[in-house]
């Protein structure tokens, strides 16, 4: 049975396998998930019972069509139906964004989301991607993102806010600049998919902003934060003009009944929806804490309904992701197959205390060896490494950028910073953020307004993301041999003077512009996307 449930992992390119598939693999019974990052509280155990009295209704009959679902969704979140395009699922739309909206490039930040990376190259579109660094703790840069957007010529800019799968949050006010810096492109998309388990701001979502600019689509989840990740519905929120261009192009009944039921029952259950918001926050704050304590495990901040994970040095993500699974019945996210990530991460979603406790319980005998199959963790003297990248990274570094890294440094000589973006700072010291926006109105529903009988606990305080390490050099300096790491670093590490992806990314020469990026270009098929 382990050996059939682990295999799944190795055919699923960029996505874990489904809990249906896993389930089937063993005595019928999922694991505890850990993985699909899903609102644990919502819906409700009695909200459940009644679609469970109307399951025979629900199954049986058509929907209605998806103008009259977006209508009452509107109507729930005080929004213009003629602004709004509903999809089932936030993929359906990015699907859709990348057919009718991409023309020839887009940019991105890695990691990210896999289908935002995917899907354009699966239509041969260039997709740009500008990488996080982990020595700044995966914060994004919008002004280095924008210096970027214009060397490379893009067209088309991606932020996810918070990003999956670090959690980075960025302040309404720098995205609003940031948009109106970009306004000359074909389109900005806002991906807002997990923004309502935000708590740093009281109005984070950039959703009213979006109406009111030509060029700037706002892609909002529905199944994320009200845990109903199987009835697949999303939406968009732009100008009329973008809605109605993607809203033409969907079928009439692109919604089911499941999902036109719950929609019209959200307005009857706003106060249960902010109160399960208001515990997942706190949930991951005390998860936080608890992961924090073991050895050598690194945690970064998220206002996401997940943790990010840094595994301790010599830890193979795959080894602790098998042995969770099998020997502990725990499900968790290895990111070895997202690109910008490695194998040496884990995104793991905020689940109750109880769960939580079984997962530490659990890490700990199979990262530091009690358990009867003895550690992950290898001794300080084995000199044991990890996979600095994976397949995904690795193919796209090599059979892509070549000796085209070195022009994209050419083409940035006396390129300044993007009009209308902040200059960026020194590096490694981050974007400064906006004073706090005014409080909110007390009844909001995921930033927008809510029913009244809904009443959100107040936000808990967010931890800031850690200082950032300067880097040993802002750009890729690999020679031959590779310069080696220093004492008690393993590769890539922060630190460490190797470079965290493989020799086959051509450097950037001593003399080029200090990017302080890695930059990864694909024009892709989809014959050539990253396989298991």
């Amino acid at each position: 049975m382990a050996d059939n449930v682990t295999s799944l992992f190795r055919s699923t390119a960029a996505h874990s396998p489904s809990m249906a598939a896993l389930a089937r693999e063993s005595d019928g019974a999922g694991p505890v998930d850990f993985c699909i990052p899903c609102n644990p509280y919502f819906p409700t155990p009695a909200m459940f019972e009644e679609m469970a009295a109307r399951l025979r209704e629900i199954i049986t009959y058509y929907p209605s069509g998806a103008d009259t679902i977006t209508a009452e969704l509107c109507s729930l979140l005080q929004l213009p139906p003629q602004c709004v395009a509903m999809g089932n699922g936030s993929t359906e739309l990015i699907t859709w964004i990348d057919h009718l909206l991409v023309r020839e490039s887009l940019a991105v930040p890695v990691p990210t989301f896999g289908r935002w990376t995917d899907q354009p190259m699966e239509t041969g579109k260039r997709v740009d991607m500008f990488p996080l660094q982990e020595s700044s703790g995966f914060a994004l840069d919008l002004a280095q993102y924008a210096e970027f957007i214009r060397a490379r010529g893009t067209r088309v800019a991606v932020i996810c806010n918070p990003n999956n799968p670090d959690g980075g949050f960025l302040h309404k006010h720098a995205i609003v600049q940031f948009m109106d810096a970009m306004a000359d492109l074909d389109l900005v998309v806002v991906d807002e998919s997990f923004l309502e388990f935000a708590d740093a701001e009281n109005e984070p979502s950039v959703v009213q902003e979006a109406m009111l600019r030509p060029n700037v689509i706002v892609l909002r989840s529905l199944g994320k934060n009200f845990g109903l990740h199987g009835i697949r519905f999303g939406y968009l929120v732009a100008n009329p003009a973008l809605a109605g261009r993607v809203r033409s192009m969907l079928p009439k009944w692109n919604l089911n009944s499941f999902a036109e039921h719950v929609v019209f029952m959200l307005k009857e259950h706003g106060a249960e929806y902010a109160q399960s918001l208001h515990q997942v926050r706190r949930d991951r704050m005390d998860m936080s804490g608890q992961l924090s304590s073991l050895p050598g495990l690194t945690v970064y901040p998220s206002q996401g309904n997940f943790l990010f994970v840094r595994l301790p040095v010599g830890a193979e993500g795959t080894v602790v992701r098998d042995r969770m699974l099998t020997e502990h019945r725990i499900l968790v996210r290895e990111c070895g197959n997202k690109i910008g990530s490695s194998s040496r991460f884990l995104r793991l979603v905020v689940r109750p205390q109880v769960d939580v406790r079984r997962l530490v319980s659990g890490l700990e005998q199979v990262l530091y060896g009690t358990s009867r199959r003895g550690a992950a963790v290898p001794g300080p003297a084995t000199g044991t490494g990890y996979s600095s990248g994976t397949a995904a990274v690795d193919r796209l570094v090599s059979e892509t950028n070549g000796s085209g890294t070195r022009g994209l440094a050419a083409q940035a000589v006396g390129a300044g910073t993007a009009p209308g973006i902040a200059a960026a700072p020194a590096a490694g010291t981050g974007m400064p953020l906006p004073a706090a926006v005014s409080a909110a109105p007390a009844d909001t529903f995921g930033g927008m307004p809510m029913p009244a009988a809904a009443s959100p606990a107040p936000p808990q305080p967010q931890a800031p993301r850690p200082a950032p390490r300067r880097a040993t050099s802002p750009l890729v300096t690999v020679t031959a041999p590779a310069a080696a790491a220093q004492p008690g670093h393993e590769p890539g590490e922060p630190g460490s003077t190797a470079a965290p992806f493989p020799p086959a990314c051509t450097p950037l020469g001593a003399d080029a512009v200090p990017l302080n990026v890695w930059v990864f270009s694909a024009r892709l098929s989809s014959s050539a996307l990253p396989q298991a």
